[in-house]
């Protein structure tokens, strides 16, 4: 097969074999390598008038304002408010005087979590410890920002923390200087510093002098409950502007003499721009200029209406290089990975062979199709290019890797680049690409002028990275008293996330991406296949293949499917043991009480019925990065239709900062899920998408959305990330409720069709 050859940028490879060897040998000589290259790093902030740096996540002014930098990207998930409110907590802040700023690029806001979870591999989980810190390494020293996954909590909550504590320790000295009392004498409560009598302070008063005092050794945390931010529903920080529309996204962006630009890429794989129609698109008004690239061509003009309709009467023409995407191909490619020689086993706990060998074996197949993103806004990204560098305004979850690719575009170095991130007018992970950001600085380049550049709705969904389409061969044991004695999930699917790294990381051009993930089993593709359940004898397996579809990072990434696979067949093993499905899993969740407890929870709170025919309930249960959930829905098919009337979950997540927020972004992923149940996925034909139309994709109305309710359970445990927990439980619960109304047994997503 022919491959068109890779850019590389050589400036974040990813952690390999080769890397991990450096300095003459294994552990030993890349900690040698490392250790003896001291990094310190400091604030790269800019204090405007009256501000006082307090440390790279706090500025305060003088007339008391808490300017918290946040470096992780807002995308609808309140990370703008929760991780404000850890800092404000401990810091003793009056919450009407927190405003947010988005941080720079820097070393000091690396995410080493998702760093960890992305690029880990068999040859750092050999190194152990010494792995892990090598992948801390490479993240921080190529300031690898990184937004996703649920991770800004688990991963900054510590800093935040601290943050807050040596802000409040060192105005408590500064004020206890001015005081002539001991600085532990004085405690900070709703913005005011006091030593517990009549002298007090505000905060803006003293902060000037508090940057002179050093901290101690052992850093305080304030204790006890009273006025604690933590824990309580702060309204977000974010909702006024963005109900009275003052808040900036990148299409709100307004520069002078800016112009305005659409873009057309071509079907998906290797397409080449061939031709086009330039004396038609002269004739709109407004119309300014063609710009054309090897693989795609835009149309700038003094509006963005006028851009498109000149690309329309353009209509360019692409040549499309190797085997055009189709549904049919996607599924084929499939199958035929479950015969191939790269399937390895990635999971296995007990021996399975003796448990299956001459026994009966219960067996079925499961599918799910490639689901979009489809976020409210589109791609898009402004940009201004001048003699001395470049600006552009863009969200984007990895703005380092952003920043890279549009130096590299434009051949400047990278701190010749100022990328000022914004907020995303929705992601699901689609923000993790760059594409439009380049594309508008080349733009840009092109037109001497500013340049902002917004995808259509078709664009958006053509050049989509959907979630990874897959199958699954689930095969299992029963023992005599109803419990699983041995199960085995063969999955065949591409890694959506390996792809992704590949384009965000190192330049490699998607469809060549896709292609050379082929022979690259990885537990990235099986995520959430490791059943909670306590069976002796299991084993997880994974068939790589390249099904042309070019795949991204998005909301629960191969959990979605997972959860599917695994809850599903659990359904169905409970059904042909005879037993009520909610007993049939909880015997084995001896060992995982805190699921237990969220799906005893679930069942109680929805009336659960025992699954009895005609019931219309269904219920799932799944863990992620130490959150635990489970869902009981009631669904009903009326004709074609499917509607669902309630969804109860119950979820343990640790002691989350603001439950209020929590909740939202639960209820966000059970609709997110129901979407990806009812028609989120779309067929494919000769390279392109068969619909584009948001309305002819079969995706939920408020009017299918009965009753939601979402519990959260009391933990003393250390918040976890929620916004990918809820969204995988849909779809097995709802086709686990579907066989009680139908009596049959649905086992491809999505659940009804969008044919």
């Amino acid at each position: 097969m022919a491959r068109t050859p890779r850019k590389q940028s050589g400036k974040h490879q990813g952690i390999n074999r080769r890397t991990l060897l450096i300095g003459g040998g294994a552990a030993a000589g890349l900690l040698l390598a490392w250790g003896v290259w001291p990094r310190s790093y400091q604030p790269n902030l800019n204090a405007g008038p009256g501000e006082t740096i307090v440390n790279a996540f706090l500025k305060i002014d003088a007339s008391g304002q808490i300017i918290v930098v946040v470096p992780q990207t807002e995308m609808g998930q309140g990370v703008t408010t929760v991780l404000p409110q850890i800092l404000a907590d401990e810091l003793g802040a009056d919450w009407r005087t927190i405003a947010v700023q988005s941080a720079p690029i820097s070393p000091l806001y690396a995410n080493t979590l998702l760093a960890r979870e992305w690029l880990a591999s068999d040859w750092t989980r050999l190194l152990g410890d010494a792995g892990d810190w090598a992948i801390g390494q490479y993240a921080t020293r190529g300031a690898l920002m990184l937004t996703g996954g649920g991770t800004s909590v688990p991963m900054f909550r510590d800093a935040y923390r601290d943050s807050g504590a040596a802000a409040r320790v060192l105005l408590c000295k500064a004020a206890a200087a001015r005081w002539t009392i001991p600085w532990e004498s004085c405690d900070i409560q709703d913005g005011i510093i006091s030593d517990g009598g009549a002298r007090r302070m505000k905060i803006g008063d003293v902060v000037a002098d508090a940057a002179r005092f050093d901290l101690p050794d052992i850093l305080p945390y304030r204790q006890g409950q009273d006025g604690r931010l933590s824990g309580q529903d702060l309204p977000r920080l974010d909702t006024p502007s963005k109900i009275d529309g003052s808040h900036n996204f990148t299409a709100d962006i307004r520069l002078p003499d800016m112009v305005y630009a659409s873009i057309r890429q071509g079907p998906i794989g290797d397409a080449l721009l061939a031709g086009l129609d330039e004396r038609a698109a002269g004739s709109v008004t407004g119309f300014l200029k063609l710009v054309r690239q090897e693989r795609w061509v835009a149309a700038v003009a003094s509006n963005w209406w006028a851009a498109n309709k000149a690309l329309d009467l353009a209509d360019p023409v692409f040549t499309l290089r190797g085997v055009p995407v189709s549904s049919g191909g996607i599924d084929d490619a499939l199958e035929a990975a479950f015969a191939g020689s790269d399937g390895r086993r990635l999971y296995a706990q007990g021996d399975l062979a003796p448990v299956f060998e001459g026994a009966t074996i219960l067996a079925s197949e499961y599918q799910v199709d490639a689901g979009l993103h489809l976020a409210l806004e589109p791609q898009c990204a402004t940009a201004r290019v001048t003699d001395d560098g470049a600006e552009i305004w863009m969200a984007t979850q990895a703005p380092g890797l952003a920043r890279a690719a549009i130096a590299d575009a434009l051949g400047l170095p990278e701190r010749a680049v100022t990328l000022y991130p914004l907020h995303a007018g929705g992601s699901f992970g689609r923000r993790m690409d760059w594409d439009a950001g380049v594309q508008a600085a080349l733009l840009a380049r092109d037109m001497g002028r500013p340049v902002q550049l917004l995808w259509s709705r078709l664009e958006d969904v053509v050049q989509d990275r959907p979630s990874a389409p897959a199958h699954a061969r689930m095969a299992a044991k029963l023992g005599r008293n109803g419990a699983i004695e041995g199960w085995l999930a063969k999955v065949a699917a591409p890694c959506a996330l390996t792809q992704t790294w590949a384009r965000i990381a190192d330049g490699v051009l998607p469809h060549v991406a896709a292609a050379d993930a082929v022979d690259k089993a990885t537990r990235l593709a099986v995520a959430g296949m490791a059943p909670p359940y306590a069976i002796p004898n299991w084993a997880v397996d994974h068939f790589p293949t390249d099904v042309g579809l070019p795949l991204g990072f998005t909301r629960g990434n191969a959990h979605l499917h997972g959860a599917f696979f695994t809850e599903s067949f659990v359904d169905e093993l409970a059904h042909l043991s005879g037993m009520e499905a909610m007993s049939f899993r909880i015997q084995m969740l001896g060992g995982n009480p805190r699921l237990a407890h969220c799906l005893s929870t679930a069942a109680s709170m929805g009336g659960w019925q025992g699954g009895i025919a005609g019931s219309g309930q269904g219920l799932s249960a799944h863990m992620m990065d130490g959150a635990y959930a489970a869902i009981m829905v009631e669904a009903a098919m009326n004709g074609d239709k499917l509607s669902v009337s309630r969804i109860v979950a119950a979820v343990d997540a640790g002691d989350q900062v603001n439950p209020d927020i929590a909740r939202q972004q639960i209820e966000s992923g059970l609709v997110y899920g129901l979407a990806y149940a009812m028609g989120a996925s779309i067929p494919y034909e000769r390279g392109l998408p068969t619909r584009a139309i948001l309305g002819r994709m079969n995706l939920p109305r408020l009017a299918d959305i009965g009753e939601v309710t979402v519990e959260l359970m009391r933990s003393t445990a250390d918040p976890a990330g929620v916004s990918d927990l809820a969204a995988p439980l849909v779809a097995p619960a709802i086709a686990n409720a579907l066989y009680t109304w139908t009596g049959q047994r649905l086992r491809s997503l999505p659940l009804v069709g969008t044919a």
